[in-house]
Formats: structure tokens, sequence, C-alpha cells
């Protein structure tokens, strides 16, 4: 049923026509929606212009993110590497491997901390704000990197990487979060997929590392690459010290001259700061009057269930879809045939395309929908992954280098198709499609999930490809194109298209129910509401 503004609205005595009582709360409708058309009129280079500030702080938070992806990215390399197989390894047929059951174990880690890391950030983030559970959770990453580095023994190494994922796994809720509250209409697309770029920048970085240290025969081969995690903890906590907080966070908290000397600092002087507070307070006053609710169980209830679907279901694709295949890419490289040093120089190329594709989503995020991006982008991959299993068919596969590498050549196409589409448009979706009191915890509860399914794929996979068990090599993709396919039938009848709308326009769209493919298209003012009172 629909909630009528004038059942909790009322004037307020002696105040200006545009000041309304919402909850207890004074707004100026009238600016928040003269914010809410600035917005909508909004260019992107005009964005970008107005809010410079904003974006650096963006790409700062998701620093965290680069050191998520360069750990699982790191083992996956190692295990090709000779000197850590030879350290940690066994022989098998004349060389070291490192045994399945302990690959498994070991890249545990990062999915496992996913699941309880995430879960809990959601909780200090909203108790404490974005900007303190970041810095707590690089001074632990810092700590923890000392356990990798000084492991000599599997068993050691296990540790490490069991208790580093419980705080890894929060640097993926923080930044999306932290995104998404920090920028313009304009510039959401951008900053929100540009956590995907990060996973990219950190794939790639531990692929260049371990392509140069992984001809040494000593234990500095993986040390290095270790130790090298540092260097972000060195470049993050001194810039803590002048980050803004979240201004939705201080709104939320009632802090609202706090907020305002946020948004004052992410944006130009020029950018009317005190409209967009009150936009910020009028989102938030709506989301309580629907009673959206701002704890994990309110995550789950009717109000709020259709859009954690949504941000669980276009996070969890990124792993049905084959995206943990990228952390083994140069491992099945070598399993396939390629001399080790092509072998890690193919994984490079591999990260460095989608490193690209990234970038360039970020063109289509501003001509094409979000759902268009998203659905086009699995179709292509979920062919790409089933052709990759038809070539691992070819009769007498192991002498035919061509077929090697035009399998090769195809991983690299679905890499930077994946990294075009379904990588960056996921984060848009699962930060436009959640209500913003639930934010933080609805990223949380997808990324728990997407790390479930990835640990299941953390187990599986190496029993899929490694020489001395299933053998599989390119016929994962055919496992792949099938759950790539069936997803693409969830994703066509759920997904939304929200690209052009404000959190406000969202919350009152999924309060009406409006159908799936009706989204792009839909008239706010269909049903007679004054929005401007809501």
């Amino acid at each position: 049923m629909e909630v009528k503004a004038s059942q909790h609205v009322e004037e307020i005595p002696r105040a200006e026509p545009s000041a309304r009582l919402l909850r207890g709360q004074e707004i100026d409708v009238i600016a928040a929606a003269e914010s809410t058309q600035t917005e909508h009129d909004l260019d992107f280079k005009t964005a970008i212009k107005l809010y410079p500030k904003a974006v650096g702080w963006s790409f700062f938070f998701s620093l965290g993110v680069i050191m998520l992806s360069f750990d699982p990215q790191l083992l996956g390399n190692l295990y090709a590497t000779p000197a850590f197989q030879k350290a940690f390894g066994y022989e098998f047929n004349g060389s070291y491997i490192i045994s399945a059951p302990w690959q498994t174990a070991l890249s545990m880690g990062n999915p496992i901390g996913q699941v309880f890391g995430a879960l809990f950030a959601g909780l200090p983030m909203e108790w404490y704000g974005r900007k303190k559970t970041f810095s707590c959770c690089v001074v632990g990453t810092g700590c923890l990197i000392f356990i990798q580095f000084f492991a000599r023994s599997l068993s050691v190494l296990l540790v490490g990487e069991l208790i580093g994922g419980l705080v890894l796994g929060m640097y993926v809720v923080i930044a999306p979060a932290y995104a998404s509250e920090v920028c313009p209409l304009a510039l959401r697309g951008m900053l929100t997929s540009y956590v995907n770029l990060c996973f990219v920048i950190g794939q790639l970085l531990a692929n260049g590392v371990t392509a140069g240290t992984s001809q040494r025969n000593d234990h500095w081969a993986y040390s290095i690459p270790f130790a090298l995690q540092w260097f972000w903890v060195i470049i993050i906590l001194p810039g803590m010290a002048f980050a803004p907080e979240s201004p939705w966070w201080l709104a939320r908290k009632g802090r609202l001259e706090e907020a305002e000397i946020s948004l004052r600092r992410l944006a130009a002087s020029s950018v009317d700061v005190k409209a967009t507070l009150a936009q910020l307070v009028k989102t938030d006053c709506l989301e309580q009057e629907l009673e959206a609710g701002s704890t994990y169980t309110d995550v789950f209830r009717s109000v709020n269930w259709r859009r954690t679907e949504i941000a669980i279901g276009v996070y969890a694709i990124q792993v049905l879809c084959g995206v943990y295949m990228i952390n083994y890419g140069t491992y099945f490289f070598q399993l396939a045939g390629l001399p080790t040093g092509q072998a890690f120089n193919m994984g490079v190329g591999f990260l460095a395309v989608g490193f690209l594709g990234t970038v360039l989503s970020w063109v289509l995020l501003r001509h094409i929908g979000r759902r268009a991006i998203y659905n086009s982008g699995l179709t292509v991959l979920a062919i790409l992954q089933l052709l990759v299993g038809i070539l691992d068919c070819i009769p007498g596969y192991e002498s035919k280098k061509g077929v090697i590498w035009a399998q090769s050549s195809l991983l690299v196409i679905w890499n930077f198709i994946y990294d075009l589409t379904v990588g960056p448009v996921a984060y848009v979706i699962f930060c436009e499609c959640s209500a913003t009191r639930v934010r933080s915890k609805t990223i949380a509860v997808a990324t728990a999930a997407q790390a479930i399914l990835g640990i299941i794929m953390t187990v599986a996979i190496p029993y899929m490809i490694n020489p001395d068990q299933a053998d599989l090599r390119g016929k994962v993709g055919f496992f792949f194109g099938g759950l790539a396919t069936l997803s693409l039938v969830w994703s066509f009848l759920r997904v939304p298209e929200t690209s052009g709308r404000t959190y406000e326009e969202l919350n009152i769209m999924f309060q009406r129910n409006v159908p799936t493919r009706d989204f792009g298209t839909y008239d706010l003012t269909s049903e007679g509401e004054d929005q401007s009172a809501i």
C-alpha cells in the first residue's frame, strides 16, 4: 500500500513554506527537489570538475581492494613458481607440485575471510563510520603480513592466509559503500565500478611481481611478493588523517553539521551543499517511512528482500560465470602446455586486457543502461566458456600448440569481456539497488554469499584442473558455460535498469514494486504522487 506524504508531514509553525517536518526532522523539500533536479542535469565532465575531491577520496578508499585481490592472485601464481613448488610441494612425475588439498586449504583464506570479514564489517561501519573501520583494517593487514612473510611451512602460511583473509574481506564492503555515498549521480557508475578495476590492478600487480621473481631459486621468489603488500599500508595510513567521513553515514546519525562539512570537503565551493544535505535527509526519512530498517534482519525483510536478492545475484554470478579461473590463469596456462615463462607472460597479458576492459566500461556506463551491459556481457561469457571446452575435446590436443594458444586467447578475450561488463557493472547495480540505510549490510551479505560460492570453487577448481586429479584442463569451460547460461536466465528476469535514478527515486520504484523490465522507462508521476512531498 502506498504511503501518503500527508500521513507523516505537517507544517512547522512560523517556518518558511518550504520547511516540512518528516519523522521529527526539519527538511527543506524545495531545496531537496532542486538538488535532485541538479543531479539529473549534471553531466559527467561537469561532475568531474565539481567533485574532484570526491573522486580522489573514493579512489583512495578503494586501495584496500587492491590488497584484497593481490593475495589470492599471488597464491595462484606461486603454485606455478618453481622455488615455491620445491619449498612447499612434493615431487610428481619428475617435477614438484603443490598438492590439491593444500592448494585448496591455502586458497580458502581469502573467501573464508570474505564471508566472516564482510559480515562483521557491516557492524563497525554502522557504529563507527567508514573512515575508522577502514583505518583499523589497514593496521590489521600490516601486522598480519608478517605471518606470510616469515612462513616456511604450509601450516604457518595457512594460518597467515586465514587470519589475514578475515581483515581483507572487509575492504570489499567498505570501498563500494563509501564510493556510492560521496559521489553525485553522474559519477556513481564510474566510482562504484572502479572497485572492479582495483581487483584487476591487484591481480595484475601480483602477476607482474611473480613474473619478475619466478625465476629465482631461493625463498625470495615468494618472500618478495609477500613483502610488497606493506607498500599499500605505508601509502594508506598517513592519508587517513585527512579523509572525510561519508556524509550519508553522518546524516543518518543526526550529525548534520559534520555531514555538511564533509560535503564541503568533497565538492567544489560552487556546489550548494545545503541542498545536497536536504536531499540526503529527505531520502533517509523516506526509507524510515518505508520502514527499511538498518539491521541485518532488515536486509531480509519483505520491504528490502527484492533489493537484497538482486545484490546477491549480480555479485554471485561473477563466481558462477568463471571469474575464479582468473586466479589460476598462469597455472592453467602452464598445465595447458605453455612453458613457465610464456605462461607467466600470458597471465600478465590476461589481466592487462582486464584493466583496459574496466576503463572502457566507464564509457559504456555513460551511454548504455546497466541491465543491457550486464545481460549482453553474460551472454558472451557463456559462449566463450563453451568454446574453450569444445577446443579441449579436439583429438591430439596436447600436440597441437595452435589449439592451446587459441584456447588461451579465448580466455584472454573472456577476461576482457568480463571486465567490460559483468565485473564492474555488478558493483554499480548492487550499490544502486540497496537501500541507503542498509547499504553496508546489503553489500556485506552479497559479499558473504559470493564468498561462499568462492569457497566451493576454491575446493573444486584444483581438483578439476590438477594433473594428479581430474585433469580437465579447458573442459571446465563446459561447467562454467552452463552455470553462466542459467545465470543469464535469472538476470533477464530479475535485474532492473537503475541508471539515471537517484536513491530516493529508486526507493519509490522498489516500494511500488515496479516490474523489472519497466524500470528504465517508468514515470515516477504516473500514480499522481506529489514527489516533492514524499
